[in-house]
């Protein structure tokens, strides 16, 4: 059975992002840039929603560093209720089905192991339905308060999860690895 890996990057107060804040809440560095590079030249096949795509469509293929290039050459799968296809990314392709039919289906097909990247109410949708194997958040350490946007958190269930791995990049930012457990209940 192939694995779904779950990456979300975060600001200590739970945003995925905020008004007017820098790629990567302005703290990029070394380490993250290496593990970046690291998890993208893995075998994978990358599960994104409608906005992570259209945000990532608009860089990557038009850009000639090594992530980029990358991001192109691997195979993406869009879930999206309002694209049709073709995508103009290359190795992209759109779903329209149910959700957590086409995830179920692509998990018991053999293959690379699948992982979102971003994309918060597709990683909600996933959490929710009991497909994600691993949830990777990548903590930045700043509260964005009243300008954080896209609180990543919000609308979830009780959900427990067992943490399994840590590690930190950059003398600031925390890698958290979870698995969620299989029963929610206490």
């Amino acid at each position: 059975m192939r694995e779904l890996i779950a990456d979300l990057f975060v600001s200590l107060d739970g945003f995925a992002s905020g008004a007017s804040e820098a790629a990567f809440f302005g703290y990029f560095g070394l380490e993250l840039g290496k593990w970046i590079g690291e998890n993208l030249r893995k075998p994978q096949l990358l599960i994104m929603g409608r906005v992570t795509y259209q945000a990532l469509s608009q860089f990557s293929p038009a850009g000639t560093d090594e992530t980029s290039r990358r991001m192109s050459e691997l195979p993406k799968l869009v879930f999206s209720k309002t694209l049709n296809g073709p995508l103009g990314w290359k190795n992209a392709r759109v779903a329209n089905g149910p959700l957590a039919e086409e995830i179920r289906s692509l998990k018991d097909e053999p293959g690379d192991p699948l992982r979102s990247i971003g994309s918060v109410s597709l990683v909600r949708s996933m959490i929710r339905s009991g497909l994600v194997d691993r949830l990777r958040l990548m903590v930045f350490p700043v509260i964005l308060g009243d300008a954080g946007r896209e609180a990543i958190f919000s609308d979830y269930s009780r959900t427990a999860l067992e943490l399994i791995a840590t590690k930190v990049l950059d003398s600031r930012l925390m890698l958290l690895e979870y698995r969620p457990q299989q029963s929610t209940a206490l």
